[in-house]
Order: structure tokens, then C-alpha cells, then sequence
């Protein structure tokens, strides 16, 4: 079985949206971080945004570091309008958590998520989610999406590890509680 892992860049006051902010922040301990998770995952669960945005840049980084691993990876995107996808992409068709399901319950390894908040949350309230990796950065962005919009439904965590950053970034590392 397959685990379905976010890694989720987020500001102090909860912004996930856009996160070139975390560019002051990158380091090579941060490289590091995600080389792990990204050579631990045998696929890519995607958002239509986050795969438009990933879809253009990736490509253009041939030769850096973990641009063969990312540009190889099958992605799956979860997306009610994309019709042609590239970048080796798969849209996901009818129900979602259904085809996730079917994907998480495959022998292999992560099935990794980054950005696609709307798809994480939605993977959350079907009990889809293994694994939320916080990437928290030391600033406060002031406006733009949030983790969490207002309204959603209650569930709880526990933390299964951290990893900090000389940068002054952490990765809060949580776990689905018992009976969530």
C-alpha cells in the first residue's frame, strides 16, 4: 500500500498561495529535504493549478538537481478541464477520492502532493491523507490563500517528527490521530 504525503510550504500566518516568499529561505539542507521526498514517492498527485505552474517551469530545468526524478514521475491530476495533459500527466476521471483510493491501496512507493491545496483538502475529509509534512518559513506573508479555509471540518493530528533549518525554517511532521 501506497501513502498518500503532503509536503506544504506555509508562512506563519498560514499562506500557502504563490510561495515565492520561501525563496530567501532555500537552502541546500532544504534540497536535501525534498530530494528525500521526492525519491521516496513513485507519483504525483496534482491540482489543475499546481500542475499548470509545475507543467511549465519543470520541464525548462533539465539538468538540475532532481529535474530527472520530478520530469519522470507520473502525475496525476485531479482536474475537470484538462484535456491534453503532457508532462507525463494522467487526468484523474470521475470520482476522486475513489481513484485515489484505488491509487493508495497499489504496492509502490508515496504518492507525494505539493501545493494543490484545494485537492489536499478535499483528500483530508475523505481520509486520504498518510502523512501532512508543514514546510513552515520564518515570515509573515499578510494576504492570500490559507491552509485551512473557514468552515473546515475539524480533524485532529499528531506530530510524528520535525526537521529544522539553519534558514530558521521547520517541517512539522503529522499523522492522522486515532479515530480521525
Amino acid at each position: 500500500m501506497s501513502k498518500v504525503v503532503a509536503v506544504i510550504y506555509v508562512s506563519m500566518d498560514g499562506v500557502v498561495q504563490d510561495p515565492a516568499w520561501t525563496g530567501p529561505y532555500w537552502t541546500d539542507e532544504h534540497a536535501r529535504f525534498q530530494s528525500g521526498q521526492l525519491f521516496a514517492s513513485r507519483a504525483l498527485l496534482l491540482g489543475r493549478k499546481t500542475y499548470d505552474g509545475m507543467s511549465v517551469a519543470w520541464p525548462k530545468m533539465e539538468g538540475a538537481p532532481g529535474a530527472a526524478e520530478m520530469n519522470g514521475l507520473p502525475k496525476y491530476v485531479a482536474s475537470t478541464t484538462l484535456r491534453d495533459p503532457e508532462w507525463n500527466a494522467t487526468v484523474i476521471e470521475g470520482d476522486v477520492a475513489e481513484e485515489v483510493a484505488k491509487l493508495r491501496a497499489e504496492e509502490g512507493g508515496d504518492l507525494l502532493i505539493y501545493g494543490s491545496i484545494d485537492l489536499l483538502n478535499y483528500l483530508i475529509g475523505h481520509k486520504l491523507v498518510d502523512e501532512l509534512k508543514l514546510f513552515l518559513h520564518p515570515v509573515v506573508v499578510g494576504s492570500g490563500k490559507r491552509l485551512f479555509a473557514e468552515g473546515v471540518e475539524s480533524t485532529k493530528w499528531k506530530l510524528a517528527g520535525t526537521a529544522t533549518f539553519s534558514s530558521g525554517a521547520i517541517v512539522l511532521d503529522y499523522r492522522p490521530a486515532a479515530g480521525s
